[in-house]
């Protein structure tokens, strides 16, 4: 799925305006490899103020990306985790795939942050 996120990245790439969506989806890709021991959180909450990708430019930004990529990448995120609660061995990678398809539907306006940093 972090491959996924880099190949979306790529897409977003090509034009200017999806720039700012392209290095979301490399980041978010680079989450994917190593999920554990962090979380999403919401960037007001976590800089104390709010900029354009926490308000209503970031509502829009977050429906065009959920009707483009999102809606995909989450569904691959919870087909990933169906796949890994299968054996008990990919319980927890399965409940980090399902924290990723929550990102995947919305990820502007969102932050990764270590664990316990919220």
């Amino acid at each position: 799925m972090g491959l996924a996120w880099w190949c979306v990245g790529l897409v977003a790439f090509v034009s200017i305006v999806g720039i700012p969506w392209a290095r979301a989806c490399f980041v978010i890709g680079e989450l994917c490899f190593l999920p554990f021991g962090r979380a999403v959180a919401d960037r007001s909450v976590v800089t104390g103020k709010s900029d354009v990708g926490t308000g209503a430019l970031g509502v829009v930004g977050n429906v065009i990306w959920f009707l483009l990529f999102g809606l995909w990448l989450a569904i691959g995120h919870l087909v990933s985790a169906v796949l890994c609660f299968v054996t008990i061995i990919g319980i927890p990678f399965g409940l980090q795939h399902l924290k990723l398809a929550e990102i995947a539907l919305a990820p502007i306006g969102k932050t990764i942050v270590m664990k316990g940093r919220r």
